[in-house]
């Protein structure tokens, strides 16, 4: 019974998400909580140069995803040289810049497969909210769509020797962001035998959006950095939550207005979270891996320490599973796009296997649902796009022409495509 009504909650919560996409929003790292659909008619699957209606330089180099509010695009880069971070906002009707506001800062050690600003921004109606990090420092920032200061907040040092990647996002007037940093005795290879360097102070905060006060936080064992973007899922009681994936924690749901633990499953993960976690009918669903492979990935039905109810797997998976793209969920089918290219199509409930196919290419951005096909950048800038069915059918590769680490984002009918130095605008409104 208690699933039954929890399935109900779900589908609500994902409609009133999913709307702001149909009215032209895509105001965070894959769009509405993070499900990576879109209801657009208009984004072809196969495509040529003279498609795009305009193409635009955009200055450093970003691994972060547009996002998009009213007639305005957020994005950010960094330098590689001298680590300046960038904020842009441009016009969506032909890609021009309203404006540009650089913070300056000094390059520090990460992985080379990691940039100065990898972590997407998340926008409302009041502007956007931008997070990065160095060893000194872990910046929220917010900006209102002018790109004027508002408040800016410093949380402390921070620890990992990747860099970061979490990205904030913003729900019932809160800004909420993970903050899962690192032991440097549990990785000798990357600050040696007997590391100088105390672990991280590890913790989820979430701050008043209008005035970057914090509103509640909680306190976090560290063992390893964690990259992925939260989301939201309704609990056993309807109200909603905040999911974080994590080495230390496993899964941990959080209620949304107070900050309280509703539930958490530790022991899943035993190494690093970099995709994101994704909600399904009674299900959260959220996976781990190490090197550049997906290890384990789990659908939990959730609990509730207020009820007595303790969260259960309905099903584990290893590999072939991913370990950067994030999965998407639609109509009772859960797609997996593997970093190595091995793409599948499982059952959401069950996670049983549908079918499983490689592409020969290798991916860090996530894939996006629009008109009943998969849109996902490999690294090196094509776009592979599959029919979302039950059947598997590469539709099209389109080659943006260099390399990518991103995800689209889509709005208006829209799709904005990002690549090392370029933004693309694709379909008509």
């Amino acid at each position: 019974m208690g699933h039954g009504l929890l399935s109900l909650s779900v589908l609500s919560l994902l409609l009133s998400f999913g709307a702001n996409a149909a009215e032209g929003q895509w105001p965070r790292f894959r769009g509405p909580n993070g499900d990576g659909v879109s209801d657009a008619t208009t984004i072809p699957a196969k495509w040529t140069e003279k498609d795009y209606n305009w193409t635009v330089k955009v200055p450093g180099i970003g691994h972060s995803s547009p996002v998009v509010w009213g007639k305005r695009i957020f994005l950010t880069s960094g330098d590689r040289t001298t680590a300046t971070r960038s904020v842009l906002c441009l016009d969506t009707a032909d890609g021009h810049k309203l404006w540009q506001r650089d913070f300056p800062s000094k390059p520090f050690r990460q992985t080379n497969d990691n940039s100065y600003m990898s972590a997407t921004p998340a926008a409302d109606a009041d502007g956007l909210v931008v997070t990065w990090s160095t060893p000194e420092e872990v910046v929220l920032l917010a900006l209102d769509a002018e790109g004027r200061d508002v408040w800016r907040r410093t949380l402390g040092p921070y620890v990992g020797g990747h860099g970061t990647g979490t990205s904030p996002i913003i729900v019932d007037g809160l800004v909420v962001l993970s903050n899962d940093q690192e032991d440097p005795k549990l990785i000798p290879s990357m600050y040696g035998p007997n590391p100088t360097i105390p672990p991280g102070k590890s913790f989820l905060v979430a701050v008043d959006r209008k005035t970057g006060e914090d509103r509640w936080r909680v306190e976090r064992r560290t063992k390893l950095s964690a990259y992925s973007t939260p989301c939201v899922s309704p609990s056993v009681d309807g109200r909603p939550e905040v999911i974080f994936p994590s080495t230390a924690h496993g899964i941990t749901a959080v209620d949304v207005a107070t900050g309280k633990v509703n539930w958490e499953l530790p022991g899943l993960f035993s190494d690093r979270c970099v995709g994101s976690p994704v909600v399904a009918p009674g299900l959260v669903i959220a996976g781990f891996g190490n090197g550049s492979a997906g290890t384990r990935y789990v659908g939990v039905r959730p609990g509730s320490r207020e009820k007595g109810i303790e969260p259960k797997l309905a099903w584990d998976l290893k590999r072939p599973v991913p370990l950067v793209p994030t999965p998407l969920v639609k109509d009772g089918r859960l797609f997996f796009w593997g970093d190595e290219g091995i793409v599948a199509c499982l059952n959401a409930s069950t996670g049983e296997t549908i079918w499983r196919e490689r592409l020969g290419a290798s991916f860090y951005g996530s894939p996006v649902w629009v008109g009943g096909r998969l849109y996902c950048i490999a690294k090196d800038g094509v776009v592979f796009v599959l029919a979302a069915s039950d059947k598997f059918e590469l539709l099209a590769r389109v080659p943006l022409g260099e390399a990518s680490f991103t995800t689209p984002a889509i709005a208006d009918g829209v799709m904005y495509l990002r690549t090392r130095s370029q933004l693309f605008s694709l379909g008509r409104k």
